[in-house]
């Protein structure tokens, strides 16, 4: 059976509810959990206009407090981090957690988060490197030495110095990086992960054939027409936030531009149709969802994300119900 996992970003459209956003979070982990997933993962950015979470961690004491079993995984953008307070802050929530704690390291892409940070985008490949290196010596609770500074982390993790570290990674280079530094490779892209798993056997282990860690989104509907319809404007606003990455780090950071800087980076026209077509946010029946169950093996995830965009509670509810008819019988019988 593939492995269940409930995705959370926290980006809200209506930033006045944001409150009742966090709190329906932590209930639908709760219900995850006692539904048997195996995980929770929430990532981060920074300086967001709909308030995609910037502080994952502290988020993850709360769902600490919420669930017993499932693993914790977050996506951290490791250079924008001083890697041993990061150590600090990751034991004592592994220490929370009773050791479920899983960090996700990406090296980030956001012009706008560097320059929020001071950190120059040249330099992540170097950070990447110095603050896993950091990590794996902070967690031995001994005393060690960080750009020639003395640092030593109490307490240590649960998980000791053999806390697993992921790493993302979207070029070859990326694909290599992880292999030398990390225990997994999290990403979809197959050819990568070629490249990952051949460093990984010249290094002396074989983490086996690429997983299926799909989409992150799958929402099950006897009626997918109707579901696109009301879940269009919620799809649509977070693909526009995305592209907003991309443009200059002045009009991320909110600056008024003239109309020649303006026009030489267009906002992306969100054509719903050609996304369904792509099925990059798949809305399927229940029929579909079966097939492509059968599909998925042992090491392969079936994500979902309930709450896209700050979509309102009753609607995220609703798909969840769905899911849990559906689907989880699927799951379970393997």
């Amino acid at each position: 059976m593939p492995r269940l996992i409930m995705r959370f970003d926290l980006r809200n459209v209506a930033q006045e509810r944001n409150a009742e956003l966090y709190r329906t979070a932590l209930d639908m982990a709760a219900w995850a959990e006692d539904r048997g997933f195996d995980g929770v993962q929430l990532a981060e950015h920074h300086g967001s206009d709909d308030g995609y979470v910037p502080s994952p961690l502290v988020f993850g004491g709360a769902l600490a407090a919420r669930t017993k079993r499932m693993k914790l995984r977050f996506v951290l953008v490791l250079p924008l981090y001083d890697p041993v307070r990061l150590a600090e802050d990751l034991a004592v929530l592994d220490v929370i957690s009773d050791g479920r704690v899983i960090p996700i390291l990406a090296a980030g892409y956001a012009p706008h988060e560097f320059a929020m940070f001071g950190v120059a985008l040249g330099d992540r490949p170097a950070l990447m490197t110095e603050g896993v290196a950091a990590l794996r010596k902070a967690w031995t609770g001994k005393p060690f030495l960080h750009r020639g500074r003395p640092a030593r982390v109490m307490p240590r993790p649960i998980q000791g110095d053999a806390m697993p570290i992921w790493m993302g990674g979207s070029s070859p280079a990326g694909a290599r990086r992880a292999a030398e530094l990390a225990e997994r490779f999290y990403s979809n892209d197959t050819a990568l992960w070629d490249i990952f798993r051949a460093r990984k056997r010249a290094l002396g282990t074989d983490p086996g054939p690429a997983p299926n860690i799909g989409q992150g989104f799958l929402v099950v509907s006897e009626d997918p027409d109707r579901e696109w319809k009301r879940m269009g404007p919620w799809i649509a606003a977070e693909l526009d936030a995305y592209s907003k990455f991309g443009a200059s780090a002045r009009q991320l950071m909110g600056d008024v531009m003239d109309a020649e800087e303006g026009s030489a980076k267009p906002p992306m026209a969100v054509d719903l149709t050609a996304i369904r077509a792509m099925n990059a946010y798949p809305i399927l029946t229940p029929e579909e969802t079966a097939s492509y169950v059968r599909g998925l093996g042992p090491e392969d995830e079936l994500a979902i994300h309930p709450l896209i965009s700050g979509l309102p509670a009753e609607i995220a509810w609703e798909q969840l119900e769905a899911f849990e008819r559906h689907a989880l019988p699927l799951v379970r019988d393997g």
